[in-house]
């Protein structure tokens, strides 16, 4: 898939980023080849071969889920600028 200067402008435009025609266009060539990159990936032959999650088959220690500090609703509320029935009010942002 060849990629345009139009396409870097429109992704830069989408993702709200301010990009000048210089840096296009050194992402052309820089998003160019990645593509090839995920091209060449694709290619391979990736029948029987289990999804990993993690490279190294290795498990991560949790700790308990244990209670480590009491309820302290009342003190945070105090502090709300409003609240009813233990509640947080806020300002409606949607109509």
């Amino acid at each position: 898939m060849a990629l345009e200067h139009a396409d870097v402008q429109r992704a830069a435009h989408l993702a709200r980023l301010g990009l000048n025609d210089e840096d296009a266009t050194r992402y052309v060539d820089d998003l160019g080849r990645i593509l090839e990159m995920v091209d060449m990936l694709q290619a391979l032959d990736t029948e029987g071969v289990a999804p990993l999650a993690h490279p190294l088959d290795v498990t991560q220690r949790l700790r308990a889920d244990e209670v480590t500090e009491g309820d302290q609703r009342e003190r945070f509320q105090r502090c709300a600028p409003a609240v009813e029935n233990g509640l947080y009010l806020v300002p409606r942002v949607v109509e």
